[in-house]
């Protein structure tokens, strides 16, 4: 029986066999065996006599468990063997006995969100976490033990999410149910969790849409007539490069109209660090152009009950798509309703129409911003500040020593988009000629006559 000192970089490396399985003997620890499967699964496990039976206890999976954990745990089952305790009995019997009533799945994720996802995740990343844990997980398995949860019960849930027409939806519920299960495992709440080895149903892309200059002068036209409170909000996100939970939810204590700045508290804030963003003078105007806060609220800028802020995205994103679309059509002498583009085209006005506005996200104004501060040649590092960005062009040690905040650069950047995009939506008449620019003319034409005379 050859034995094999094993290591990390060996057990990444060893492949799988073309059927059945292959076992190698830890020369380090005696009894411990990483058996490798055809089906490529790596798991350890430690032989060992109890009394005259020759026993087996299973450890775990690499990579999940490394070869000095997997050492460890094989001294500790040893210990209990030495005390004349069976470690793989134990096991079973634990694996066998009832849960209690109190672990139930619902039990479960309100235990990791109060212990373990409030205090060790930004306030956005902890909302979102609750309310997919809540919605798709609570909602489908609540009051069944946690035990009871199998790999198909969460591939059913995965693919009914994707089947909905929600793929990202669906990596997103996959990935916070990967983290309770763990959580639970390491609480010994749960044995093996049943989202090991779940693939993600799709391969995310990274998304690389901005907005071009004629689509924000549709916007923004499509803003002013959709009107409170989404024309001004998605002028703001624009304008602010912040994200759009943070606009929606932005307060008037927060604002200093005369410091041209809005403070967002740490507990507000995805990466659970406060921001501090500069309000150039187009933000200021749209502010100050806002309905005044009526008695009683809780002082939201963006609400329509007095309560809670702003909700229901997706409708208004779909009146802004209409109205883009409308401002689009004026744009190019097309007719503006669908009715009227059809009988254009068919008595031959316009051989063939050009194509629409490519699909957009709320979220593509913020890579909008970022895009446009660049164009204007402010350096990425400042507009990783703006951005409210943690992993940005600053990172390793240099991180950790630079903690300047670029304030002013900041400050200066914001302005000089605020003025991009006003001077988009607002372009001077052609005609308007500097009055300081006529008046230089004159003179030089003066001075050109005196020294002909």
């Amino acid at each position: 029986m050859a034995k094999k000192k094993l290591t990390e970089l060996f057990c990444e490396s060893v492949r799988a066999p073309t059927a059945g399985r292959d076992e190698y003997y830890d020369a380090a620890f005696g009894g411990l065996v990483l058996r490798v499967s055809a089906n490529g699964r790596k798991s350890w496990s430690l032989h060992y006599r109890f009394g005259r039976k020759k026993r087996r206890f299973t450890i775990g999976n690499f990579p999940a468990v490394k070869p000095a954990q997997a050492r460890h745990l094989a001294g500790a089952a040893l210990d209990r063997v030495s005390l004349d305790f069976d470690p793989s009995e134990e096991k079973q019997a634990k694996r066998n006995a009832p849960l209690p009533a109190a672990d139930t799945v619902e039990a479960v994720v309100e235990d990791y969100l109060e212990q373990h996802a409030r205090k060790n995740t930004g306030a956005g990343t902890f909302k979102e976490t609750a309310r997919i844990l809540r919605r798709e997980v609570i909602a489908a398995w609540g009051d069944r033990p946690i035990g009871s949860i199998t790999r198909g019960d969460v591939n059913k849930l995965i693919d009914g999410t994707v089947a909905r027409g929600a793929e990202i939806q669906a990596n997103r519920t996959l990935a916070r149910l990967r983290a309770m299960f763990n959580w639970a495992v390491g609480k010994d709440r749960l044995q093996i969790s049943p989202a090991a080895r779940v693939k993600p149903p799709i391969k995310e892309r990274t998304r690389d849409r901005s907005l071009n200059d004629q689509e924000l002068r549709w916007l923004w036209a499509a803003c002013e007539e959709v009107a409170w409170p989404f024309g001004p909000l998605t002028k703001l996100l624009i304008l602010t490069a912040q994200r759009r939970d943070e606009v929606a939810g932005m307060e008037r204590s927060e604002l200093d109209l005369d410091k041209k700045t809005w403070t967002l508290p740490r507990e507000k804030m995805k990466n659970d660090r406060a921001h501090e963003v500069q309000l150039s003078d187009a933000a200021i105007a749209v502010l100050r152009s806002l309905p005044s806060e009526p008695v009683g609220t809780r002082g939201l800028v963006f609400t329509t009950n007095g309560e809670t802020a702003v909700s229901g995205f997706s409708r208004a994103k779909d009146r802004l798509d209409k109205a883009m679309l409308k401002q689009r059509r004026r744009s190019l002498g097309l007719p503006e309703d669908d009715d009227g583009l059809r009988v254009a085209l068919r008595i031959g006005k316009n051989k063939q129409l050009p194509a629409e506005i490519p699909n957009w996200t709320i979220h593509d104004l913020r890579r909008t911003a970022a895009t446009g501060m660049a164009r204007l040649n402010f350096p990425p590092h400042v507009v990783d500040k703006v951005l409210n960005h943690v992993s940005g062009t600053i990172r390793g040690v240099a991180a950790i020593y630079n903690r300047f905040e670029y304030l002013d650069e900041r400050r200066k950047a914001l302005e000089a988009w605020g003025n991009y995009v006003d001077g988009l939506v607002n372009p001077a008449p052609a005609n308007i000629v500097d009055e300081a620019t006529v008046k230089a003319k004159r003179d030089e034409r003066g001075k050109r006559r005196a020294r002909r005379g």
